[in-house]
Order: C-alpha cells, then structure tokens, then sequence
C-alpha cells in the first residue's frame, strides 16, 4: 500500500539551538524535544526524569471528594462494595487494582465482569440484578458507565449507590451516582483528561490513601497493572501517563505480581526489558483473550492471584485462549476480505461495514484492525448476539470515527469509544440503514490525504550521526506511545553494501547493511517487514530514501544498533 510521507514541522530553531546548547545534545535530538513541547531546560528535566511527585492532586478531579467519603461511610456500616469492570485489559486491570487495594484492610468486598456475549460491554441489568440479589450496596463501576443512566436509576430503584470512574466521553446526561469520577466530563477541571480507566482508578486510591494516612510508597506497586492498561488502552504516553508507565514498567522488570510475571513467561520475554512494546503484542492479547474466548473474570483471577500455581495455571489457560483467538481472527478476517474483493462497491467505497451473524464478538474487534492494514478507511465490523447486530469499529489516522458514528445514533441502541476505536449495537432492522449512513457521513467528511496512510517523519538525518550516545539519549524518550512515538527519521540516498537478502518464512521482509552515499560510515544493519518488492532495484544498487526508527539489536551477547525502515521511496 503506497504511503504519504509527513516530515514535521521543525521546532523554532532559536529555542532548538539554546537548548541544544544547555543539554549538551546534537540539535537533531533537542527538535525532537521541541516537537514535543519540551522547549525549556526544566520541561526536559521532568521529561527525561520522571518523578512521582509529578503526578497531580487526586482531589482535583471532580466528585473524588464525594467518592472517597461514600466508600469511608460504606466501611464504617460493613456494606457490600461490589467491584465492577468491563472485559478487556483496561477494565480487567481496573477491577483488579481496586480490588487489590482496598481488600488489604476491607474484606466485605466482591468483584463482577459482564458477560461479552450475554451482557455485553459496561453495565448491565444482570450485573445490577447480581449486585441486589448478593446484598451489594455500593458498586465501583470502572472503565464504564458514563453513559449508564437506565442501569444506574436501575440500580437506585433497588438500594444500590454507584460510584463510577470512566474515561470515556460522555453523553449530554451524567447517570445520576453518586459520584462520577471522568476526566472527560466537560464540568470537571482535572489537568489531564487524557487517562485510562484504571488510572482513573488509581487516582482514587490515590485520594483514598492520603485522607486515610496511608503511605503513598504502598500504592506505588500497584502501578504494574496502570501501566499495562496505558499500554493496551492507547491512550496518549504523555504528562500523567508517561509518569505512571515509566514506574509501572519499572515495577514489571523489578517485581511484577504474580499473574503478571506469569503471563511474562508464558509470552516468552522474562528474560529481557519489558516495554510498552511488549505489553501491547505479548501481554495485553493474553489478558483480553480471557473475555474474548471464555470470561474476563479468568483475568480478573490471575491478576489478583497470590499463589504461584494458582498464577501459572491460569496463564496457561489464557495463553490457551490466546492461540485460540489467533485463529479464529485469521479465518474471520479472510473471509471479511473476501467480502470486499468480490463486491466492487464495497471495494471503492469510502468506509468498511461487514456484518455476519455467526462471527465471534470476541475477536471483530482485532478483524477491523486488520483490515485497515488492506483497506484504509474507517471499519465497522459485526455480528449478531442475542437478537442484536453488535461489533466494533475502528478508524484511521486523523479521522474521528466517534463523531461518524453519533452521526448515526438515532438508528443505535448504545454506541460508546473514542476519536479511533468505539463499539456500536443496533436492531437487526436498522442495519441496511446504518450501513448507507456511516458510508454517507465518512464520505462528506473524510479528506483524501486521511485515505492514505502516513508516515510521520520527525526529522532528516545522516547516518554518521548515529552512534551508541545517541541511542542512549533516545532511549531516554521511553516509553514510547501515542504522542511521544518512537521518534521516525529519514536519510536521503542510501543504498545497501551488496549483502542485502529476503529473509522471513513467507520471504516477504528484507535484512540489509546500508550506507548513506557521501558519508564514510560502517555500514548500518536494518530491517525492513513488508518491503521485499523492492529487493530487485536495491541489489542493483541503486540509491533511495529510507526512514526508520532506530533500535538496539542483541544477538549472542552482542549488541548492534538496527533501523527499522517503516517505508522506502525513490526506487520506482
């Protein structure tokens, strides 16, 4: 697929060049820091040296003072509290941090994840109902909620308070809890809108901690599971975020507990750094494979297991549930791209939307994604459950599928999500309809650059520059995530020293040594996945542009500095 190659704006290059001055670091390093917003001395600091005293005050976030004081009030008469998340990482790693906490001094306490297939996504009438008939009177909602107004009345109607700590946009209505911890909410003046469900649930026990005198060091391990929500979640790695995944990741490679470290192993990567990297493809998938496959309680139990066979026996089960998954998403995505290819209007058209009733909900999901890998332009896939069409959809860079999709509303049941990924359930009869309408609003309203994937390049640079100190710097930018992605260079006429070869089972990659033509320079190794078309026209030698992003490459005690080329231009 032809990509659009972007190179950033450079930072102002009065402020790129003082501060070069003041850190020390070539100036191709301080543009990126400037890209960022990082124009000072001090904002380097905090950036390059995160500390937790950064995070910001819990009780600036809107109703945590009415939250901590129901939780306090629902203590002290031994109440029920009803911990309650949805199925997937975020949620799974929400209910378990909650839990966690406040069971060391609190045991009345129980935990609930919805059915995907039976309840569906966030609150349902059958979780209020489990909550009334066990005696619960007070549910922490998490990662969920927002837009729960029929569940919470619901839920009032039989005794039972809500306190709910969502992320998620919310409707034109707040549901009527008790308290509605949500960053999001327009009313509320929290500094960061941007967290995870389960951070805004650490910011909860991060309030709970301070008006009840415990120390914050004893809440710092329970940044693992934040950091793993962060990860999976996609949301920005910025600000807040960056400080909570920084220490959460050190937490993972120091003392992860016990249902982390061995979903690690299962995965294969306990014996190197985990990164982001590593969470969103090894560790994320097995934790949402539990509700994809079976049930996301499965999770909820390894996360909050304390013995070690216990923590081994359900990993395996999950990493059991994860192959399963993989191939059900294969054979479902092949079909789904048989439906495009045969159907020349659903071909040209500006957006996906598939429906077949004997699809696996747990898996359209990832189905969506990947057919925006083929086919670039907002997906919506679904299938049928319990007398409902239901699925999810995803979206493209710079395209808000969030607004298409409220487009549509008056033909939904319930849709929620954010500008990139949303769920969506609809009557049967409504289908045709929606399908013409999303087609219609993403046609009025997406721009013909947004149809071509891009390339972000953040600057040019000359292979000379790259040496083992800047790569000590880079890694200095870590952890990488959406707005703080790993930095993507270009190097203009390069070619490879003649050892170049397509390499991979399916031979589609290529393993090169490139030098960079009118510079004297080892020659630098490099990857390139999805690039071996071009293999004829690089072994004849001929020059190109090639950007990347810069890794370390260990093999056999040895370490090597790799690039890994996302694109190739100027070969046609």
């Amino acid at each position: 697929m032809e990509k659009r190659w972007q190179l950033r704006e450079r930072g102002n290059e009065n402020v790129v060049e003082q501060l070069s001055a003041e850190l020390s670091i070539d100036p191709v390093l301080t543009n990126l820091l400037v890209q960022r917003g990082i124009d000072t001395f001090e904002k380097a600091r905090t950036f390059f040296r995160p500390q937790l005293s950064d995070l910001y005050d819990p009780f600036l976030m809107k109703d945590m003072n009415i939250a901590i004081d129901r939780i306090g009030s629902a203590m002290a008469r031994n109440e029920k509290i009803l911990v309650y998340g949805d199925y997937d990482v975020d949620g799974t790693t929400s209910v378990a941090l909650i839990y966690t906490f406040f069971r060391q001094f609190y045991q009345n306490m129980g935990y609930y994840i919805p059915d995907r297939y039976t309840e569906g996504y966030g609150i349902s009438f059958k979780g209020v109902d489990y909550a009334a008939e066990n005696n619960y009177t007070l549910i922490i909602a998490l990662d969920c909620g927002i837009k729960a107004i029929d569940k919470v009345e619901y839920a009032a109607r039989k005794k039972i308070d809500f306190i709910i700590c969502d992320h998620h946009r919310p409707g034109n209505e707040l549901p009527a809890a008790t308290a509605v911890l949500d960053p999001q909410r327009p009313d509320c003046n929290y500094p960061f809108r941007e967290l995870s469900g389960c951070g805004v649930g650490f910011k909860l026990i991060h309030a709970y901690a301070r008006i009840n005198s415990i120390p914050f060091e004893s809440i710092v391990p329970l940044l693992d599971l934040v950091a793993v929500s962060i990860a999976s979640d996609i949301v920005p790695l910025v600000d807040e975020n960056r400080v909570m995944a920084y220490f959460g990741l050190k937490q993972l490679n120091t003392n992860p507990r016990l249902g982390l470290r061995s979903i690690i192993k299962t995965a294969g990567i306990e014996n190197k750094e985990i990164t982001i990297e590593d969470i969103v493809f090894r560790i994320g998938p097995r934790i949402n494979a539990a509700g994809r496959i079976e049930s996301g309680t499965k999770a909820v139990e390894l996360l909050i297991a304390s013995d070690d066979k216990l923590a081994h026996d359900i990993s395996d089960k999950i990493n059991t549930f994860n192959n399963t998954r993989k191939n059900i998403d294969r054979n479902i995505t092949r079909e789904a791209m048989q439906m495009i290819s045969s159907n020349p209007r659903r071909r040209n058209a500006s957006s996906t939307v598939l429906f077949n009733p004997d699809w696996h909900k747990g898996v359209i999901g990832i189905v969506a994604s990947r057919l925006i890998e083929t086919y670039y332009r907002p997906t919506v896939i679904l299938t049928e459950s319990n007398g409902f069409v239901t699925g999810s959809a995803r979206s493209v860079n710079g395209f808000d599928l969030y607004n298409a999709i409220e487009a549509c509303s008056d033909l939904l049941e319930n849709f929620g999500g954010h500008m990139y990924a949303a769920g969506l359930t609809l009557r049967p009869e409504n289908l045709e309809e929606f399908s013409e309408r999303f087609e219609q609003v993403v046609r009025k309203t997406i721009t013909p650059e947004q149809m071509i994937p891009v390339v972000d390049i953040d600057g040019e640079m000359d292979f000379p520059l790259i040496d083992n100190r800047m790569i000590r710097i880079l890694n200095q930018f870590r952890p990488f995530g959406p707005e703080n992605m790993a930095p993507v260079f270009v190097t203009r006429r390069v070619r490879d020293v003649g050892t170049g070869r397509i390499v991979g089972n399916t031979g589609e990659h290529l393993k090169l040594d490139l030098v960079q033509e009118g510079h004297n320079h080892p020659p630098l190794g490099a990857i390139a996945f999805h690039l071996a078309h071009h293999f004829d026209r690089i072994r004849n030698g001929q020059p190109f542009d090639v950007c990347y992003t810069i890794e370390e490459n260990e093999f056999r005690g040895i370490t090597s500095i790799q690039l890994m080329v996302k694109d190739i231009k100027g070969l046609e």
